[in-house]
């Protein structure tokens, strides 16, 4: 149908077409003048394609996508607000090996593109230490539990799949909240199956690190009160505090 919407246009703007020329030819019987503009008109039509079909569409979809990539940016920034924050000082927790990154997310206000490409690589290369605590996975448990709702919001919205890495971490939570919501009992649980929960723990903690440092990398561009607060309210440092002394 729409194909065919598209045929009668084509065959109409044609015949419209060939009835001015065919007019044009009656009133003023000038053939020559008429092949002159025509093939003049013809050899403008490349250029006209590279103006409007290439450079003017490049333009129009740059500016799009990077209306699309603000408002993404949005809705990772309520990820964060609501839960992100929360859940990276908790996997923190679990962290025997913590303290080797800490210091790498230290982010500040002198903090350039090479300071975060730096850190980025470090977070690469880092290999977490999950240990067992029963009290803080029972906490994470109904933490997560009571933010399921949310989660599913988030993945929900489609301008996420234009966003891999964090899709990829919202479902890595998303999975981790599943795991633990048939848990009931955390203290009873098997070494076995609480090595699986590590494991899980473990692959949202990573992704979590890499969005968080992309996070605040955004905001230190394009919202500098923003990352200011981020950095005051750092989840991994344990004495971290919005008052500015």
């Amino acid at each position: 149908m729409y194909l065919s919407w598209y045929a009668v246009l084509g065959a109409g703007l044609l015949l419209a077409s060939a009835i001015l020329y065919l007019l044009h030819y009656a009133i003023f019987r000038d053939a020559h003048h008429i092949f002159i503009y025509l093939l003049g008109d013809l050899a403008f039509m490349p250029i006209e394609v590279l103006l409007v079909a290439i450079i003017v569409h490049r333009v129009l979809d740059t500016r799009e996508r990077r209306t699309r990539m603000e408002k993404l940016n949005m809705v990772i920034g309520a990820f964060f607000s609501e839960m992100g924050m929360h859940l990276l000082r908790s996997f923190s927790q679990f962290d025997a090996a913590c303290k080797e990154i800490r210091e790498c997310l230290a982010a500040g206000s002198e903090w350039a593109r090479d300071d975060f490409q730096v850190a980025r690589r470090r977070i690469e290369e880092y290999q977490c230490a999950i240990g067992r605590d029963d009290r803080l996975l029972e906490e994470m448990r109904e933490f997560l539990v009571s933010k399921r709702d949310f989660l599913l919001t988030l993945l929900e919205n489609p301008t996420l799949l234009e966003h891999e890495t964090f899709t990829d971490l919202l479902w890595a939570v998303f999975h981790l909240t599943e795991e633990l919501k048939y848990r009931y009992l955390i203290e009873e649980l098997p070494d076995a199956d609480h090595e699986h929960l590590c494991g899980d723990i473990a692959r949202a903690y990573s992704l979590l690190l890499r969005e968080w440092l992309s996070y605040l990398e955004h905001l230190r561009e394009n919202y500098p009160y923003l990352f200011s607060l981020a950095v005051r309210m750092n989840p991994l440092d344990p004495e971290a505090s919005a008052v500015i002394a």
